[in-house]
């Protein structure tokens, strides 16, 4: 009976001391956040004021629980250019391509998306969806009232800006995707079926592979050891992401990784690799609905150094779906085209709209070993 009582206060004690320090650890993660809302974080303006070649003007718009930050540069009245970051950039991945653009008399849109940039941060991946994406820029796009709109599409951006395309058509004049795609299985009865089991057969596929560690990712040219890192990683490494794929420097990296005080805030793009799949049954009506009907131009711009297109062909050949697709091809740069080469991509989509696009060369950008030690 003894050795009960006792055993009984021991579990006591230790329950009381995990409680104790359960809340203690809770309180000294939390506290230094900038908790905005109920799961909500926003970056501390401070963490932008020492970045690089980045002298835009910040405007908000809250939607939802949450604040978008966007970019509206060059004349009120010009013709909008709507430019979409991806996978882990921000608006900043633009800013080579900016000062062109509204030289040639153009309005630039270029928002952040929902756990990016200087837009709001949910705390938890299952915030995160491809849905919630294209709403929120939806919405961005019917309040600022965007007529006319040219659309530049990178990576991620593809994914959630073709829908958002399929949301508002009438609004958008033309599109240019750069080495992105919308991923949908196409048509016939076993596609149909697969738009049901193909997510969680990849969610299986990737839960029985593991994780992967940044040696595996960066070593093994395999797109599921990307989303194998990214999903279970602790803290995604943008920084790295950028440096291995955007050949950027150390004071470049410094602003890719500034709306990341720490791991918490990197929800977003940690998880956005795992969503790709997440909505093949939306984004195979959005084709059906939409771009399958699409007869005003459509350029596919992809380099031929990228890693994402080059090794996955058939997300070329899901876009030629679209009926007016046309195709140049850029020499030289790798997967972030803006980095290596934005002056030179910002006047092909100028070219673009004035109807003549043509491919480029440019040398493929080297960092030396100073600029990334």
């Amino acid at each position: 009976m003894k050795k009960i009582i006792f055993f009984g206060i021991a579990l006591i004690i230790l329950a009381g001391i995990f409680y104790y320090s359960g809340n203690k650890d809770l309180k000294i993660n939390y506290e230094s956040f900038n908790i905005v809302a109920p799961g909500v974080l926003r970056t501390p303006d401070e963490r932008f004021n020492n970045i690089v070649d980045y002298p835009f003007k910040p405007n908000y718009l809250t939607i939802g629980d949450t604040r978008i930050h966007y970019l509206d540069e060059g004349p009120k009245d010009g013709k909008v250019i709507y430019l979409l970051h991806g996978e882990p950039a921000w608006s900043y991945l633009f800013r080579k391509m900016i000062p062109t653009l509204i030289e040639g008399g153009y309005r630039v849109i270029a928002p952040d998306m929902v756990g990016f940039g200087k837009s709001d941060k949910y705390l938890s991946i299952e915030d995160y969806s491809h849905q919630m994406h294209v709403d929120k820029m939806t919405q961005l796009i019917i309040e600022l009232d965007l007529q006319d709109v040219t659309a530049h599409l990178h990576d991620w951006g593809g994914l959630v800006g073709f829908r958002v395309i399929a949301e508002e058509p009438d609004r958008f004049t033309r599109i240019i995707a750069s080495n992105t795609s919308l991923i949908a299985p196409g048509r016939g009865f076993i596609n149909d079926l697969m738009t049901y089991l193909s997510y969680p057969l990849f969610k299986l596929g990737i839960w029985l592979q593991g994780p992967a560690t940044w040696e595996e990712f960066i070593g093994g040219g395999s797109f599921t050891g990307w989303i194998r890192y990214s999903r279970y990683t602790d803290n995604i490494d943008v920084g790295g992401v950028m440096q291995t794929l955007g050949n950027v420097s150390n004071d470049e990296r410094a602003g890719y990784e500034a709306p990341y005080p720490n791991a918490t805030y990197k929800a977003g793009a940690q998880i956005f690799p795992y969503l790709i799949p997440s909505e093949l049954r939306k984004n195979e009506r959005a084709y059906r609905d939409v771009l399958e009907k699409w007869q005003k131009p459509f350029l596919i711009a992809n380099s031929d150094n990228d890693p994402v297109t080059g090794n996955n062909p058939r997300m070329v050949e899901m876009l030629k779906r679209i009926p007016s697709a046309q195709q140049v091809t850029i020499q030289g740069p790798g997967h972030f085209i803006q980095e290596e080469a934005g002056p030179e991509y910002a006047q092909l989509i100028i070219d673009f709209i004035n109807g003549k696009p043509k491919g480029f060369t440019v040398d493929q950008r080297v960092i030396s070993k100073e600029d990334i030690l």
